[in-house]
């Protein structure tokens, strides 16, 4: 018998035009460097004088570094894994070289001793961040999958499949064909749950998503439901991580309209802003029902929590309560192209 394929994902250079990722690249190589300072020095004064004088060094060859390696990020993604790692370190250690020689002409009194020790501690430090994100990767890898099962249980309740299937069963007599064509909605839907949830979808198909949704629950609700689309700014193109806003979409009916016994309206807009796509989804507010509030907090943290794996600091999800209306806010960076692998 065949064994069941883990899926496990391949080791990957960090995103390095991510905030998220050089917010750390700046953070750990001062720690970094720092530690080994107070590891060498007996005293604080010491450290902190000798500190400084590393950090003269450092300080410039972080942001050159930064620089050519948002330059090369798309470059260096193509390479596979221990070449990319290869090529990386040899560029540090050659911006190292070159700030070294740099300041030893200028006759800077903070320039360190000799040229292997640069190169030392700029090849040390590169080699403990990239193993740093190695496995912040790895350690990452199951809380995606692990948040993508919540996913699932969040988004497809089972009060939405045992009404929906009712639904579908109160039709086959009177309209055969619309009962058919829900049948393949909700064929369409579970086919995106069970997709890799690890890769990029075009905004397009996430769209087509949520009318099949849509289309379902209206079957269900009838005329108690009422959905204003706002997508004529939203760019097909951009990618994002998959079943982010059909859970909104979900959140919104279950929360808002189903309570309700007359119409409720539902707003869904998606736009781009600049390089930042912005999607809302809006909903009536109905200060009772605790648990359902309960709920729909897990969900949204479900949901931030997939943004971060993804987007890491780059994404934004907030909730806001105004007149009367609950209104949830996505906004990600406006990356363009096939959809493939976080």
């Amino acid at each position: 018998m065949s064994s069941i394929s883990q899926n496990v994902q391949p080791d990957a250079l960090p995103d390095l035009r991510n905030l998220g990722v050089i917010a750390r690249i700046l953070l750990g190589a001062h720690l970094l460097a720092l530690g080994a300072v107070v590891f060498a020095e007996p005293s604080w004064p010491q450290a902190l004088m000798r500190f400084a004088r590393v950090a003269a060094l450092l300080e410039p060859l972080l942001l050159v570094s930064v620089v050519a390696l948002y330059v090369a990020s798309p470059w260096l993604a193509r390479l596979p894994y221990a070449y990319g790692c290869a090529t990386l370190l040899a560029i540090e250690v050659a911006l190292a070289a070159t700030l070294h020689e740099l300041a030893a002409q200028a006759g800077s009194n903070f320039a360190p001793g000799s040229l292997a020790r640069t190169l030392a501690l700029a090849a040390g430090i590169t080699l403990l961040l990239l193993g740093y994100f190695r496995l912040w990767a790895r350690a990452y890898s199951p809380a995606l999958a692990e948040a993508r099962l919540q996913a699932l249980q969040a988004r497809i309740r089972p009060h939405f499949l045992f009404n929906s299937l009712n639904a579908v069963l109160s039709l086959i007599r009177r309209d055969p064909r619309r009962a058919e064509r829900a049948l393949e909605d909700l064929a369409d839907l579970f086919r995106d749950l069970i997709a890799d949830g690890r890769r990029f979808v075009r905004l397009a198909d996430e769209i087509a998503l949520l009318e099949r949704y849509a289309g379902i629950e209206k079957l269900r609700l009838g005329e108690r439901l009422r959905i204003v689309w706002e997508l004529d700014g939203a760019p097909s193109d951009a990618l994002l991580p998959p079943m982010v806003l059909q859970p909104l979409l979900e959140n919104a009916v279950y929360h808002g309209v189903e309570p309700a016994t007359g119409t409720s309206e539902v707003l869904v807009r998606i736009e781009r802003r600049g390089d930042r796509v912005l999607a809302q989804i809006e909903n009536p507010f109905r200060e009772h029902e605790p648990a359902h509030r309960t709920g729909n907090r897990m969900a949204l943290e479900n949901i931030r929590e997939r943004l971060r794996l993804f987007f890491d600091a780059e994404a934004r999800l907030e909730s806001v309560v105004e007149r009367g209306r609950y209104r949830v806010e996505i906004e990600v960076p406006y990356k363009r192209g096939g959809a493939g692998p976080a």
